[in-house]
């Protein structure tokens, strides 16, 4: 701090300032480490190339652990794990997880297993396809190993059709295709062909995930319809009526490099978050949309404060600041600036900060909030972040010192024991430029779900339902929460988006809607799902309102450990008056081919010759 006021005062140049540090610890660290006697306690000083490569140091709190992706098998598993007793200490309301921590929790299960006497068949299935995940994990803790790995991660494909006009446009009206990382879609046929790989060194971890992607081209809406969005979205002018062009890029989604110390990863790249319980999709943060270009700074283990906050129990956090795409439209004090099919330059930027609490085993809470500023008018400085972090206030729209689009929200879930731990209830709140959905509850929005991880008598069955709104009911409130007025901004104009994909919850900004699911598992991967959705759109938003309706199924299954098929089949029936008068039905049809390569491209340095193999790994 006393640096940056220095350089702010003019009494510094900022290159001073770097390269002094630089030398100022450099110095202070030789002196120490002459001069260090270890008799006295205290450890040593590593330098900054020591820390970076790790050396002497082999434990998983300072080696670089690449993120399991959002859409991965591995977290349903963890949930039937942690449902059935098994886990007491995972976060729900922070993903992703690294692959160390999801290590961490799967020794507690098969501590717990073992103490239990190894008696549920359910979960030592679970146990063992883990194990066989993250045997790699395994080898390099048994054999002391240093965390020198690539691997490529998995290869797949997705071909898909649809047969009717699907719904494209969820920041407006709603969206056939939720919570798929904004992947292209429309009436025809669609292709996803992909891969993701990733490298440990030490404390680093890089990954990637990229994609080539296809889809068919999107009918312009009719004039009528383009003057209501433009109405509704505030937009300066009539939105184009031309067709969006088919789609065939590269596109990459979680791509990013990390370090790791202490069990606190610093990550840069495109990365995906969650952050709220459940399967439906946080409201604040969700991967409905392309993952977003950020540094990230994240505990990815469980913290235990001391003394008398420990009363609180494990606690994890992360920050993020990150640059959007696609923003178009902005309201800056010199007006409204930017056109349609233009990106605007420079983008706005978001940030994020989350703090997750476990009081109790069965317990979990945790706060959020995000800001969306920046871009043309409103300059990145050090003043203007610190301005959209603490300050409290607010001004109108394209105000010189307008601090941002702010969000708050929190989320919580609770195991209930005295059902042995088969029935869970957990819920989320969002509010748009108000301290907490808490203080402001009537003009919040709300998501609540039950998880009930099996049926007395069928055990392989479970059932999980959802419902969420962002039409307050009552309509207008005492504070004149508009419907539509969630997740959209008068300065920000392009809303809470990246890429024109609602980083929030498929709801939207003025819906009500339910979703169910219900699985029945052959085995620890294989299941068969039935689901369903619904929405409502309130007509006080879009005149004449909207409804949307989905029924599908589902079914994954793993032909060996490495090759997983999945085929899927989803039924629509949607009505908005205002895109066209009649019912309109589309029928989605899909199958997928994944395949994890377990030996092709794959090395670690605890795969070496004389190196340990974990008990009960299966060869």
């Amino acid at each position: 701090m006393v640096d940056v006021s220095r350089v702010r005062a003019r009494q510094h140049f900022p290159s001073d300032v770097l390269i002094g540090t630089v030398i100022g610890n450099l110095v202070a660290q030789n002196i120490y480490s002459r001069h260090h006697d270890t008799a006295l306690g205290g450890e040593a000083w590593r330098s900054i190339s020591q820390v970076f490569r790790g050396d002497g140091t082999s434990s998983p709190a300072n080696q670089g652990s690449p993120y399991v992706p959002l859409d991965s098998w591995i977290y349903p598993a963890f949930d039937r794990l942690a449902a059935l007793g098994m886990i007491d200490s995972g976060f729900a309301g922070m993903r992703p997880w690294t692959r160390s921590e999801c290590m961490r929790q799967l020794s507690e299960a098969d501590e717990k297993f073992a103490d239990n006497g190894g008696e549920n068949s359910e979960t030592q299935k679970l146990v063992n396809a883990l194990q066989f995940e993250f045997r790699t994990e395994i080898e390099a803790t048994n054999g002391g190993a240093t965390g020198e790995t690539f691997r490529l991660e998995s290869v797949y494909t997705r071909t898909e059709h649809i047969s009717g006009m699907p719904l494209t446009d969820g920041y407006t009206f709603a969206q056939t295709q939720i919570n798929d990382f904004g992947r292209p879609y429309g009436e025809g046929w669609g292709t996803v062909n992909g891969f993701s790989a990733y490298s440990t060194l030490g404390r680093l971890v890089a990954y990637v995930r990229g994609e080539v992607q296809t889809g068919p081209s999107i009918p312009a809406y009719s004039l009528a319809t383009r003057q209501i969005i433009q109405q509704v979205d505030f937009y300066p002018r009539l939105p184009p009526g031309t067709a969006q062009p088919s789609v065939r890029q590269f596109n990459l989604l979680d791509a990013y490099v990390g370090l790791m110390s202490l069990n606190w990863q610093i990550s840069f790249g495109k990365q995906s978050l969650s952050w709220g319980p459940g399967d439906g999709g946080s409201m604040t943060v969700s991967d409905n949309s392309q993952p977003i270009n950020m540094f990230r700074i994240n505990r990815t283990t469980p913290l235990k404060l001391p003394s008398f906050f420990g009363w609180l129990g494990p606690i994890r956090t992360e920050f993020f600041l990150g640059q959007l795409a696609g923003q178009e439209f902005i309201e800056n004090p010199f007006g409204v600036v930017g056109q349609f099919g233009q990106s605007l330059s420079p983008q706005p930027f978001i940030h994020g900060e989350k703090i997750s609490f476990k009081p109790t085993p069965n317990f979990e809470f945790g706060f959020q909030r995000t800001t969306i500023y920046g871009g043309p008018g409103y300059p990145l400085t050090f003043h203007t972040l610190v301005r959209s972090l603490f300050t409290t206030g607010n001004e109108n729209a394209g105000g010189p010192s307008k601090p941002g689009n702010r969000t708050s929200g929190l989320n919580f879930s609770y195991r209930l024991p005295r059902l042995r731990n088969w029935l869970t209830l957990y819920g989320e709140g969002y509010t748009d430029d108000e301290f907490s959905p808490i203080a402001y509850a009537d003009v919040a929005a709300w998501r609540a779900g039950l998880y009930l991880s099996r049926f007395p008598g069928v055990s392989r069955l479970d059932l999980r339902v959802e419902g969420v709104y962002t039409d307050v009911p009552g309509g207008v409130s005492a504070n004149t929460k508009q419907p539509g007025s969630f997740y959209e901004n008068l300065t920000w104009r392009s809303g809470y988006t990246n890429n024109g994909d609602l980083i929030g919850s498929w709801i939207g900004r003025g819906g009500q809607g339910v979703q169910a699911w219900s699985n029945y598992w052959f085995g620890s991967r294989d299941r068969l799902q039935f689901n369903f959705r619904h929405q409502k759109v309130s007509q006080e938003f879009i005149p004449g309102g909207g409804t949307l309706t989905d029924f599908g199924v589902r079914g994954d299954y793993w032909v060996r450990p490495n090759l997983g098929l999945s085929a899927w089949v989803q039924h629509e029936r949607w009505l908005f008056p205002v895109i066209q008068p009649n019912i309109s039905r589309n029928v989605t049809a899909a199958i997928q081919i994944l395949f994890e390569p377990h030996k092709l491209f794959r090395h670690s340095a605890a795969s070496e010759p004389g190196a340990a193999m974990a008990p009960g790994d299966r060869p």
